[in-house]
């Protein structure tokens, strides 16, 4: 998740420092066969990601004759890459887009206005994901308003769901948690503790109830206690509330108080997802990009709400990434149709689904997949029920950029270690958080 942040920071940099020449090379005339059509097409992931997409392509290239060029990079690479290339007036056709990214590339000029074209295409927006669709929307002011302009659709919505180890609760004769409704704190507690063992005999625990990274599981906390990073309209950064002191701290408490997660030299040696895949963690979160190599371990799982700290009710996350063309691009045409085929053509969504890389980005897709018998994993209805009802846009998703929101994790490890309460931490940081919001605030405005 950490190319997130990288790829807003590169997004940044650009708006600040580049405008686009209406020169690009973007095209691709040399194909050695006559002059045919090359469109690029730049985006991230491994292996099965990569094998779907070309499969998804080649049918795209077979139903329209035109030639889709491959640019793929590792997560890490992609932020540099892509900046490179944008800084260099070379910016591929078509390209993939975070939802932090979209301010400062349309401010800056580098993506192209699809609304018309995507209109004119036939292409049945109320059948894919809301939030996914609006997550690409910005009328100039506000992005994932339902009246914005279209700068990209959605590759996939990303719902970061709850898993649970289902072999290890019923080894220890511990009844499994109701699929809809969602644990209590205390009863996640409870049952946490009785999975933290030593399970060989030898006087150390090799065995816990979870693992939570705080980057990425605390934001399910803090919203089912009531808390939030920011009021509705993004301007004033409210993480020195009670409600969110008291969901960090019980974070916290789980391995400094209640000691239900590896400790810091436990995740030394071996970090919590690998402890998770080796089959040692009770708990552990579950994104759609995690199912291809899930469903090949050595025990069973299954997803369930998240836990709730309060009586908010259960919440998460609920990420995006879109697929955007470039505004110097050639092919504005076919980049746009490889757009909306890769997007929402039935036929290479499911490719993409097939090699359990996403969820179906086509609602009625998505519903008869999740009812599909002898799924893995057989509550797939729960990712659906997080893209339909209860997720939530990460607190930077649709700000300019990040870095308020990043400066969070900067100090946090004293709190994490239990040497600084939570309360105390949090009051010391809002001001900095406020700082940083406020210059992004000021940049957007700059920038429009």
């Amino acid at each position: 998740m950490i190319r997130r942040k990288l790829l807003a920071a590169a997004a940044i940099a650009v708006a600040g420092t580049l405008t686009l020449t209406a020169c690009s090379g973007s095209g691709d005339d040399s194909t050695g066969d006559g002059g045919d059509k090359t469109i690029t097409f730049m985006f991230r992931g491994g292996p099965d990601e990569k094998a779907a997409y070309e499969a998804a392509i080649a049918k795209f290239t077979e139903d329209t004759g035109t030639k889709v060029k491959v640019i793929v990079t590792d997560a890490d690479q992609y932020a540099t890459k892509l900046q490179a290339s944008v800084a260099g007036n070379n910016v591929p056709d078509v390209f993939y887009i975070e939802q932090a990214s979209l301010q400062s590339y349309v401010a800056s000029g580098v993506l192209m206005d699809i609304t018309d074209q995507v209109d004119a295409s036939g292409v049945d927006l109320s059948n894919i994901w809301e939030y996914g669709v609006n997550s690409y929307r910005f009328d100039g002011t506000t992005q994932g308003t339902p009246d914005g302009a279209l700068y990209g659709l959605p590759k996939d919505v990303g719902p970061f769901s709850f898993g649970y180890n289902k072999t290890m609760l019923e080894a220890a004769g511990i009844p499994l948690p109701d699929k809809d409704t969602p644990l209590t704190w205390d009863e996640f507690v409870a049952i946490s503790k009785q999975l933290t063992v030593d399970k060989n005999g030898d006087g150390t625990l090799d065995q816990w109830g979870t693992g939570l990274n705080v980057q990425w599981n605390l934001q399910s906390m803090v919203w089912s206690n009531g808390g939030d990073w920011t009021n509705e309209d993004h301007t004033e950064v409210t993480v020195d509330t009670p409600e969110f002191a008291e969901a960090l701290q019980k974070f916290a408490d789980l391995t400094n108080v209640e000691k239900v997660t590896p400790s810091a030299s436990d995740a030394a040696t071996l970090d919590t997802y690998q402890r998770w895949m080796a089959g040692e963690i009770g708990f552990f979160p579950v994104g759609p990009w995690d199912v291809s190599v899930y469903n090949d371990l050595d025990f069973d799982y299954d997803l369930i709400p998240w836990p709730t700290v309060g009586d908010a009710g259960t919440a998460t996350w609920l990420g995006s990434l879109g697929i955007g063309v470039s505004a110097t691009s050639k092919y504005p045409e076919d980049a746009v149709k490889l757009v909306t085929y890769l997007s929402a053509d039935a036929d290479a969504q499911q490719t993409l689904v097939d090699a359990n890389i996403q969820i179906p980005n086509l609602i009625d897709v998505a519903e008869a997949w999740a009812a599909e018998e002898g799924a893995e994993p057989a509550n797939r209805q729960e990712f659906l029920d997080i893209a339909q009802d209860y997720g939530r846009a990460m607190p930077a998703a649709f700000t300019y950029g990040a870095e308020w929101y990043d400066e969070l994790w900067t100090n946090i490890q004293p709190v994490l270690d239990g040497k600084q309460t939570a309360a105390d931490y949090l009051k010391e940081t809002q001001p900095k958080m406020q700082t940083l919001l406020d210059e992004s605030i000021a940049n957007a405005e700059q920038a429009g």
